[in-house]
């Protein structure tokens, strides 16, 4: 082979590697069930328009946050299931939310801190079983 050739097979080498070792953008957390009340939020206070219609919001943990920046962010988040909870999760189902608040704040209560984000009731009953849904549910998510 010529020069050319093997550094251009070098080449097309490192861009496959690279290509097939690039996975993902996604992070792995922690979600805790948003019970109602909603409102006020942090993001929006009492305005009811902040809610999506497919009611699929979350409240962003310390982790995500970023001083009131991910108000209003869009985050694809599925639940991944543990060997603790192997039944926990709803199968291929990913959903979108929209970040409407903050859980370092009422209407929190303290043991969802350690979240990485509160799911609304209808976003938890379309990624995860209810029924075998404790505190906490293992989640990817991705902006």
């Amino acid at each position: 082979m010529s020069q050319p050739q093997l550094q251009w097979l070098s080449l097309m080498f490192l861009v496959s590697l690279f290509f097939h070792f690039h996975t993902s953008y996604s992070d792995v957390g922690t979600a805790a069930l948003y019970s109602p009340p909603y409102s006020p939020t942090a993001c929006y206070g009492s305005d009811a328009s902040q809610f999506p219609s497919s009611n699929l919001f979350a409240a962003a943990g310390d982790g995500i946050w970023n001083n009131g920046a991910a108000c209003g962010r869009l985050y694809l988040v599925r639940c991944i299931t543990s060997t603790s909870t192997p039944y926990a999760c709803n199968q291929n189902q990913t959903i979108q939310i929209k970040i409407v608040g903050y859980i370092g704040r009422a209407p929190f209560a303290h043991s969802t801190y350690k979240a990485t984000m509160v799911l609304s009731n209808t976003a938890v009953g379309t990624i995860a079983n209810s029924s075998t849904v404790s505190s906490y549910i293992n989640i990817e998510f991705e902006q």
